[in-house]
């Protein structure tokens, strides 16, 4: 009985063990899959990111108000525009006055501007801008009185009015000023209220245009050859940046979901090999794929000193001369000696950053140097300045 328990014991342990080495296999396994599918998909971007749906976009509004309220800071007499308008207000509310006998500096001629996005539906609220037309100082603490915004069609999308929020101020005296950000633009969060509709009756229709933000032949088949992974057949590139997309039947009737999934394909894009570089801050980007062909590089430095000194010169005991300073200048010159370093083809980013390090050069020397080699021929990238 004995022998038999030992047996059993010694069995169980070993089923154990098979378990708990099936379970570590399988971990290890979902594990690899894992990273293979990470490693895959690493760099990937969704179609929404490449490229927008044609006709779903955001339209801007624009219109002319009042703001009033405002601590002396509006727009001064003669600014006449403000006070016909603000003249033009009161009449319709039954109240006679001549605008240039009108002198009041709490009100402000402003612009309101406003995007309206697209399927807003009407009671919807969404932001306005409001920035100073006349000669206010500041629109701080004043209110925008009711005002039509209006689309590109002169159709009125929006109704606008609110206390408004200034992200500065503005205050001085008679011998001192101090000013913080800008007081003549403010926001109104929440301040338009949609009165009007933009249909999207297009998305219904058999086919869907998708264009590229960034048109490219090689990124243009890459999502055709995606989409018809899913949708066989359904998909044409028409040019580099405009995709021809046909609803399949059995979403036709349900096009918000077909869109869905289309904009959450995933694909890796190509970029193009390019160098931005600032001037005016010493900004440099580059860019995945720049390449250089094999160039040698030599950079010195040439520092000119000048020091002037004015000496004085004095005339001789008992003489007729005068005294008078004279100037000396000192001038020193140093010309940094330039060592060459060979830059081998086909070197990627980190390479080129580390061969631009062991130069030793600042930012600045290394704008002049990727011009320099792009000059020459050997830099197989675009180099823009901006």
């Amino acid at each position: 009985m004995k022998k038999m328990a030992e047996t059993t014991e010694y069995l169980i342990r070993k089923r154990k063990n098979e378990g708990i080495l099936c379970f570590l296999l399988f971990f290890l396994c979902f594990m690899a899959v894992f990273f293979i599918f990470s490693a895959k998909e690493a760099g990937a971007a969704r179609i929404k990111e490449l490229g927008y749906i044609n006709g779903v976009r955001s339209n801007q509004l624009i219109g002319y108000g009042l703001v009033v309220g405002l601590n002396g800071t509006g727009d001064k007499s003669n600014t006449l525009f403000t006070f016909q308008s603000l003249a033009n207000l009161l009449d319709k509310m039954g109240v006679k006055v001549d605008p240039r006998s009108t002198k009041v500096n709490n009100v402000a001629a402003v612009m309101v501007t406003a995007d309206l996005p697209p399927f807003a539906k009407t009671g919807n609220k969404i932001d306005a801008v409001i920035s100073s037309i006349g000669d206010a100082k500041s629109i701080e603490g004043g209110v925008l009185l009711l005002t039509q915004l209006k689309g590109a069609d002169g159709e009125v999308y929006g109704i606008g009015q609110g206390p408004i929020v200034v992200g500065g101020f503005s205050a001085g005296g008679a011998g001192a000023s101090v000013q913080k950000n800008h007081p003549t633009v403010g926001r109104i969060v929440n301040g338009v209220s949609i009165e009007k509709e933009i249909s999207y009756d297009h998305l219904k229709t058999e086919t869907i245009v998708v264009s590229l933000k960034t048109p490219d032949f090689t990124n243009a088949r890459k999502i055709v050859d995606r989409v018809n992974d899913i949708f066989a057949g359904s998909a044409y590139a028409k040019d580099g940046g405009t995709i021809n997309i046909t609803v399949p039947d059995a979403l036709k009737s349900n096009p918000v979901k077909f869109l869905a999934i289309l904009e959450g394909l995933e694909i890796k894009p190509d970029t193009i090999a390019r160098i931005v570089v600032d001037e005016k801050t010493g900004t440099v980007v580059i860019g995945e794929n720049v390449r250089i062909s094999t160039v040698a590089i030599s950079h010195g430095n040439i520092s000119v000193q000048i020091k002037e000194d004015q000496k004085v010169s004095q005339p001789l005991p008992f003489s007729s001369g005068t005294t008078v300073a004279t100037p000396d200048t000192q001038m020193k010159i140093e010309e940094e000696k330039g060592r060459f370093m060979v830059m081998e083809g086909g070197i990627s980013i980190r390479e080129l950053v580390n061969a631009l390090n062991a130069i030793g050069v600042s930012t600045r020397d290394v704008i002049i140097i990727l011009q320099t080699i792009k000059a020459a021929g050997a830099l197989h990238a675009d180099l823009e300045v901006i």
